[in-house]
């Protein structure tokens, strides 16, 4: 059987759109993956964030996160450097201590992007949040033991959740060693 070779079949400023084989892919061109971070507060609620996404068309409910390796001049940044970054930046809380959970593909069929969990101990409120100049996110501070029910509502108020959240609570109640 002949390979088939790979063909870039459009790029943007950010994507690459990929032929091989039988497939088609996106590949991330300005970054070098993707950090999720399980945050829980000294109280037992899990932080999370809302925002509009556009190719969904309408809100989302996600673990706080972001891409590593995507801000010009630290395009070789660690993974716990951007997942420190990140945490801040979405949610305004910093955390203490830093756990490596898990790591793996974020969609398999459909990207490159690799993503890995932080477990974020240890947490200290310093500013609101919010996200970036280009980023409206607003913060939930979700009490572990409602966390259900509160899911249930907003996806029923037609607001997207992430699955990944669900992984995220698995790590959140059991821990790191987990």
């Amino acid at each position: 059987m002949t390979q088939q070779p790979r063909r870039i079949l459009a790029e943007g400023k950010y994507l690459r759109l990929i032929s091989e084989a039988h497939w088609e892919y996106a590949d991330r061109t300005r970054a070098t993956g993707a950090v999720i971070i399980v945050a829980v507060t000294p109280e037992k609620k899990l932080l999370l964030v809302e925002q509009y996404r556009i190719p969904l068309g309408c809100n989302a409910i996600e673990l706080p996160a972001g891409l590593v390796g995507d801000v010009p001049g630290e395009e070789h940044e660690a993974l716990q450097t951007a997942a420190e970054r990140e945490l801040l930046e979405e949610t305004g809380y910093s955390a203490r201590e830093w756990h490596w959970l898990t790591g793996g593909p974020s969609s398999a069929g459909l990207s490159t992007e690799l993503v890995t969990f932080f477990l974020a101990d240890g947490l200290t409120k310093v500013h609101d949040g919010g996200g970036d100049h280009h980023e409206q996110i607003t913060v939930h501070e979700v009490p572990l033991d409602s966390i259900a029910t509160w899911l249930a509502a907003r996806h029923n108020a037609k607001i997207a959740i992430d699955p990944k959240i669900y992984a995220g609570l698995y790590f959140a109640l059991h821990g790191s060693s987990a």
